[in-house]
């Protein structure tokens, strides 16, 4: 457009040119200001300033769906009070049409609107895809005066027809709270954010959280990442989680190389008491330049470490797809009529594919916990409708029965990156894959150039080869399940009984080691003649009391913790516990060892195929 106006006024002297800009811009913009200084009854208010409406009547909407969530959560429930108002302060007509949408009457005179907008923490029943509770990372939290979680698809809305203009966001809140997102606040002060934005779009995929500063912010290949984290009760922090964080975005930039060239990345982990009404939804939302993450605060922090690992790895690798490459139902979304691509295949099967990939590429998992991780996503696969078409089932998420279905996105969805994987490195003589093909993808189109969902096989087809294609057709556009021992003999895998190790404190899944005092809160061995080999190996006996390993104290208040905390324990693993013994404490030091369950998976005996396979999995 703005090409089609200087053709139009090239005549024009500048400074009509100027003033013709400077028009345009104050009418055609949308002013939100979100007050987190008054808060009532755990609501905020939100004040519109609207462009100017020569129509008697304008529709405001607040979503019914966003991206990423593939779910209708109709956040406009979340709306009290809704009131329009024109310059002298006299209220307007409005009709509420549905849960998410008002008629505004005599919309030549708006001058703004009010509304008053409620949380989602703190009504969460259960939480997660498939309930009645919108995701916790997709939700919103109002906790005066120590965090506020604006998803602000949450707070603001957009007028009907006027989705492509500006938004100017004002933000008023306390001095002590800081505001992490990836929007560049314009305003200096302390108690006022302002954040410019092209499109509604754009406000919508900016989260912004405000808690007492807690951040860290590192650089890697030029791009600014900050790690936002609220707890409650300071059991973690920027400080502890950004080591974990930071070594695994490292990794996933070099996995990456030049596909992407944001500038900022924001992380906002917002950690849930569990104790009265918080966020029960685990997981996280992605977004271009960010993700939000919720968690429970009572996670052990290797565990918690952990976590972040896979889950924002998972998040980040969006910026890949569909944030750089998407179909015109995602570039054009309509919030309250949703119209969803085919290709969830692509956007979060092959995201969770690279989520796993990168990481035994870049050395932070073996080829065993690799092959592991893909057997249970066969595993899981197996359990849900293995029939279904996938793109049938992408293009209907949001109705039953396909909704059901949508989980296997993480399973079957990143087994068909896999196998698109393999073949393309057979074909290849193991000099490309998929992430090669993704490479030639967002060249070929990038963020502001979306494809057609019915070209998209073809165009894949066309930069790699015919067998892609036929596999698509067959096995995602099509009915037939997919033979993955047949796609690992390709690549020298084929299955084979494997050695799992086993929790240190567990005999099996309902079998434990350990018991508890329920008065002294005291952990003990139980008496046993059948001790595995991590306690043999120590020197433990039935009775002892475990008092603190590696000088971390246990109880029944802890428990949770231990065993979390002793998944990551590797065999030969320096270790020191302290027991109680007969009423005398003493320290046994020694190396940890595990006792192993042989179960059916996958390993890597056929040699002949060493370099197809060793460009599979370390590029």
């Amino acid at each position: 457009m703005k090409r089609l106006i200087l053709s139009v006024i090239l005549t024009l002297s500048l400074s009509s040119l100027n003033a013709v800009a400077q028009k345009k811009a104050t009418s055609e913009e949308v002013k939100v200001t979100i007050d987190l200084n008054q808060v009532k009854d755990d609501k905020v208010m939100v004040t519109v300033t609207p462009p100017k409406f020569t129509s008697n009547e304008v529709v405001y909407h607040i979503p019914k769906t966003v991206p990423g969530t593939y779910s209708t959560d109709n956040y406009g429930k979340l709306i009290d009070d809704f009131k329009a108002f024109d310059a002298r302060g006299n209220e307007l007509s409005t009709t509420k049409t549905d849960d998410n949408s008002w008629k505004i009457s005599n919309s030549n005179k708006l001058y703004n609107i009010t509304y008053w907008v409620n949380d989602t923490y703190d009504t969460e029943k259960g939480g997660g895809f498939g309930k009645e509770d919108i995701f916790s990372p997709a939700g919103s939290n109002i906790l005066e005066g120590k965090n506020f979680m604006l998803n602000n698809h949450c707070f603001v809305g957009y007028f009907q027809g006027k989705t492509e203009i500006n938004y100017v966001l004002t933000v008023l809140h306390p001095a002590t709270l800081f505001g992490a997102t990836s929007l560049i606040d314009t305003n200096k002060s302390d108690t006022i954010d302002n954040f410019v934005a092209k499109r509604y779009f754009e406000i919508t995929d900016n989260p912004i959280m405000y808690s007492k500063p807690d951040y860290e912010t590192f650089m890697v290949d030029g791009m600014e990442i900050l790690l936002s984290v609220y707890s409650p009760s300071a059991t973690h922090s920027a400080k502890s989680i950004m080591p974990v964080l930071e070594k695994t975005m490292r990794a996933q930039k070099t996995f990456l190389g030049p596909i992407n060239n944001n500038k900022r990345y924001t992380v906002l982990l917002y950690l849930s008491d569990m104790q009265g009404n918080d966020a029960k939804g685990f997981g996280a939302l992605e977004h271009h330049t960010s993700t939000t993450v919720v968690f429970p605060e009572m996670m052990p922090a290797a565990a918690l470490a952990e976590q972040m690992k896979d889950v924002v790895s998972h998040e980040f690798f969006h910026i890949v797809t569909p944030l750089s490459i998407h179909s015109k139902e995602i570039q054009f979304f309509d919030y309250n009529n949703p119209k969803m691509s085919k290709h969830l295949w692509m956007y979060e099967g092959v995201t969770e594919y690279f989520a796993n990939l990168f990481q035994v590429n870049q050395g932070l998992i073996g080829a065993d916990e690799f092959y592991e991780r893909m057997n249970g996503k066969i595993r899981n696969a197996a359990t849900l409708n293995d029939t279904m078409p996938f793109t049938e089932m992408s293009a209907n998420v949001l109705v039953e029965p396909y909704k059901d279905q949508y989980l296997n996105v993480y399973e079957k969805g990143a087994l068909i990156g896999m196998c698109i994987d393999i073949i393309i490195r057979e074909k290849s003589n193991g000099e490309r894959g998929i992430l090669d093909l993704m490479k030639k993808l967002s060249k070929e189109y990038g963020t502001e150039k979306p494809f057609d969902d019915e070209a998209l096989f073809a165009k894949i087809t066309s930069l790699t080869y015919p067998e892609v294609g036929e596999f698509l057709n067959t096995y995602v556009a099509g009915k037939t399940p997919i033979n993955y021992d047949f796609f690992y003999a390709k690549m020298g895998v084929t299955k084979s009984k494997v050695q799992k190790p086993i929790n240190p404190f567990l005999k099996d899944q309902s079998t434990p080691y350990i018991t508890v005092n329920p008065t002294t809160k005291e952990i003990s061995v139980i008496p046993s003649s059948e001790l595995n080999d991590f306690m043999t190996n120590l020197g433990l006996k039935g009775g002892d009391v475990i008092v603190s390993i590696n000088d971390k104290k246990y109880n029944l208040d802890t428990i949770y913790d231990m065993i979390m905390e002793s998944q990551n324990w590797k065999v030969d693993d320096p270790i020191n516990v302290t027991i109680s013994r007969d009423g005398k404490e003493q320290i046994i030091k020694g190396k940890v060892k595990l006792s192993m369950d042989e179960v059916e998976g996958y390993n890597f005996t056929d040699t002949t195929k060493e370099k197809l396979h060793s460009g599979w999995l370390k590029g």
